[in-house]
């Protein structure tokens, strides 16, 4: 019976002084001071390929040296580069019946080449988009069409025609293999035409530009089971600058991400202190989210998956959930038992995990955790935002005074302590079945 209280009492003990150890290294102020640089206006909101998304990477880097974390294997920093081909149109011309079309009227979908030209006879030839059906249903179907062929549309759809030409921008980012795979597919939809009678004709030419992409990324090796990873990540990039709204042109990310990428930052320091890790821990702030997961899809194509235990994404910690204080989400909660094994190392404490309530938003293939997630690793993203009603998301709003700093700091210490038994290798997350 002795024994038994000794062991108790060393437990709670080992608890508390764990708790006291949490309070010291993550505390408000330094999360504070994080989440407040990476949202900055200085930072010009962090967008891909910009002076900004540089300021923060550079400022990430600064922390992790701090730390002690090393770089990736075989890296001489803790930048993962890659590069991708940005396309800026130099030239668009349409011709149907001998007449030009106007700019304005035109709208290019999926070309991927420096140039591409065709007409009637070398190509898919026309389509006229069907009156009585929406234009965005029909668009996304042309869209994945892979086809090089020219879409009449009718004056009715002029607004949709319009706010898609300006969703879509004026330039494109590719892949090498796409630039060099030799396949040219456009779609050209033309506004207020009603036919083609005699042909058509089709010429555009884009610039080329090499560009780098750079995750921030340190690891802290692990000792007896070293070859098994466990992953904490966040997204760093946001959108940039936009046209002002209410004199405000800044998109901040205070909560997407800067919020999740402290967090990484954060947890870093704790563990690094702690020094208990079996398995190795990387840190990681990836590049390109907002443009389609890019730093992610990179960083995932360079791991074998079978060796990765488990991931930890964090996107958006920086409100209440809505199931109250002390309190966040898993997407893919039922995918694999993390969940799980997280509430259970946090029994007895306040905060509480729940299962993701916004499942048809499809969030869990929405963040950064998915291409791993689709090669089997339990990979989540665990969250905050009521993405149902968040009035600041993608808004220049997102700004560091509509967080609650002190929610930050309680699912960052939730997180820390629930991953404990991950990290030491005393549990090992169930597979994530592979997508096929």
């Amino acid at each position: 019976m002795k024994r038994t209280i000794f062991a108790m009492a060393l437990a709670v003990t080992s608890l508390t002084a764990s708790a006291q150890n949490i309070d010291k290294v993550i505390t408000k102020d330094y999360v504070d001071h994080l989440i407040k640089t990476l949202s900055a206006d200085e930072m010009q909101g962090r967008k891909t390929f910009t002076p900004g998304i540089e300021k923060a990477a550079t400022f990430i880097e600064k922390e992790f040296a701090t730390i002690g974390l090393k770089p990736l294997d075989g890296a001489q920093n803790y930048r993962q580069t890659f590069y991708k081909y940005q396309l800026k149109p130099i030239s668009t011309t349409v011709t149907i019946d001998d007449q030009t079309v106007a700019d304005e009227n035109i709208l290019v979908y999926g070309n991927k080449a420096e140039n591409l030209s065709f007409n009637q006879s070398n190509s898919d030839g026309w389509i006229k988009l069907d009156e009585n059906r929406d234009f965005m249903s029909q668009f996304r179907t042309l869209a994945r069409s892979g086809k090089k062929q020219v879409v009449l549309v009718d004056i009715k759809f002029v607004d949709a025609f319009k706010r898609v030409k300006g969703m879509l921008g004026r330039e494109a980012i590719v892949d090498e293999a796409e630039m060099k795979s030799g396949k040219s597919a456009a779609v050209v939809f033309v506004l207020d035409k009603d036919t083609v009678s005699s042909g058509f004709n089709v010429a555009l030419k884009n610039s080329v530009k090499q560009m780098p992409l750079f995750n921030v990324a340190g690891i802290i090796p692990g000792k007896s089971k070293a070859k098994e990873l466990v992953i904490f990540s966040g997204h760093y990039d946001h959108m940039g600058i936009v046209p002002a709204k209410n004199g405000d042109s800044i998109m901040n990310g205070a909560d997407d991400d800067a919020s999740g990428t402290s967090a990484v930052i954060a947890l870093a320091k704790y563990y690094k202190k702690l020094n208990k890790n079996e398995r190795t821990l990387i840190f990681v702030a990836f590049t390109g989210e907002e443009m389609g997961m890019l730093g992610s899809k990179y960083f995932s194509e360079q791991l074998n998956p079978d060796e990765v235990a488990a991931m930890f994404n964090i996107e958006m910690i920086g409100k209440d959930s809505k199931f109250g204080k002390n309190t966040a989400f898993i997407t893919g909660y039922d995918k694999s038992d993390l969940g799980k094994i997280l509430q259970k190392n946090l029994a007895g404490t306040e905060f509480t995990f729940h299962p993701d309530p916004y499942t048809a938003q499809n969030l869990f293939y929405r963040s950064d955790n998915a291409t791993l997630a689709a090669l089997g690793v339990p990979a989540h993203t665990i969250s905050t935002d009521q993405i149902d009603s968040d009035p600041h998301y993608h808004q220049v709003t997102d700004e560091y005074k509509t967080l609650d700093v002190d929610n930050i700091l309680s699912t960052i210490k939730a997180i820390a302590k629930s991953a404990v038994s991950i990290i030491s290798g005393a549990d090992t997350p169930s597979r994530i079945p592979k997508l096929k």
